[in-house]
């Protein structure tokens, strides 16, 4: 009877929501593991998003450690418990972050619509056990960092950005899904002006991941979360455009874009054709004053409402009997 038993595809996998609870993990700290790569998934054959087996459940779970070990590796902290970590100042630290030398993992908007970044608490314990990054944590910052400061330099978005790129081109599965995460980097105009035909376009589109979602569709905290994901650096969007031109082709290569088949042809329209002027011999002459004043003027109709209708016969009649007693 084995051989007749029905394995549902809850048996064999589980939901993220399921999956982060078996896990202990919250569902912001399992979204983060299955990005770094912690948390391997597998697309749902039904269409339902991503799943993950239970076989990596199991995986993890058997781990040294599980589950303190799986939630301190992708626990994050802000600027302030960041410095403290690092056993530098806050201003030490934002000045690393906007330099690059660490790197966000994510951000929020707190209610005053700043953005807080966070950073893996595991990668700041590993900068600040590193001999080469001791001058960076105690001596005085270098003249040419700091001019980079004075003139604004933040590369935290940048950085988040190549970050998040590298997640979602590595849950890409064929070239248009690839093609899709870069393009989620770049404007809407730089799209169209590598994209040119609409067809492509909008195949690419259907590709293309949306913002990391804060806010309300089209409040002032997903927009500056759209603001955040776009590219913005010249260098930045140089080598993304070339990206995308590449994987463009190896798309089209693999599959081209779906166009509609059996186009209705829509009619042209057509020159409206003058009318010809009318000539003489096709226009009556026209009636003399003296003429037109002469012409007797038919008969008004009668007011009664609701009056039967008069047959033609009888109005001819009516009229003939007029006509000779004006002539008279």
């Amino acid at each position: 009877m084995a051989g007749n038993t029905i394995t549902k595809p809850s048996d064999l996998s589980r939901t993220p929501s399921r999956a982060a609870r078996e896990l202990g993990l919250k569902r912001g700290d399992f979204d983060l593991a299955v990005h770094l790569g912690r948390i391997r998934t597998m697309p749902d054959e039904e269409g339902g998003g991503r799943r993950v087996t239970r076989a990596e459940i199991d995986r993890l779970r058997s781990a040294p450690g599980f589950p303190d070990s799986l939630v301190e590796s992708v626990r994050t902290v802000g600027t302030t418990d960041g410095a403290a970590l690092m056993e530098v100042t806050s201003a030490r630290f934002t000045r690393l972050a906007r330099l690059g030398l660490v790197v966000p993992v994510k951000f929020y908007l707190n209610r005053y619509r700043t953005v807080v970044w966070l950073y893996l608490a595991e990668e700041l314990r590993q900068f600040a056990a590193d001999k080469n990054h001791t001058s960076l944590l105690n001596g005085r910052t270098p003249e040419r960092l700091r001019d980079q400061l004075r003139e604004g330099l933040d590369l935290r978005p940048r950085n988040w950005r190549g970050r998040h790129l590298g997640f979602l081109l590595h849950q890409a599965a064929d070239p248009w899904e690839r093609a899709g995460a870069l393009a989620a980097l770049l404007d809407p105009v730089q799209v169209s002006e590598i994209v040119q035909d609409p067809y492509e376009r909008a195949h690419l589109n259907r590709f293309r991941p949306d913002p990391p979602a804060h806010g309300a569709p089209g409040s002032a905290a997903a927009h500056l979360a759209e603001r955040i994901m776009t590219a913005d650096d010249p260098d930045e969007i140089g080598w993304l455009r070339a990206d995308l031109t590449q994987v463009l082709a190896e798309a089209r290569s693999h599959r081209p874009a779906p166009r509609p088949t059996g186009e209705l042809a829509v009619p042209r329209p057509t020159a409206e054709v003058p009318m010809p002027w009318p000539t003489a011999e096709a226009t009556p002459p026209r009636p003399s004053l003296s003429e037109r004043r002469s012409e007797p003027t038919p008969p008004e109709p009668d007011p009664t409402p609701n009056a039967e209708p008069t047959s033609e016969p009888e109005r001819s009649r009516g009229m003939l009997r007029w006509l000779r007693r004006s002539s008279a």
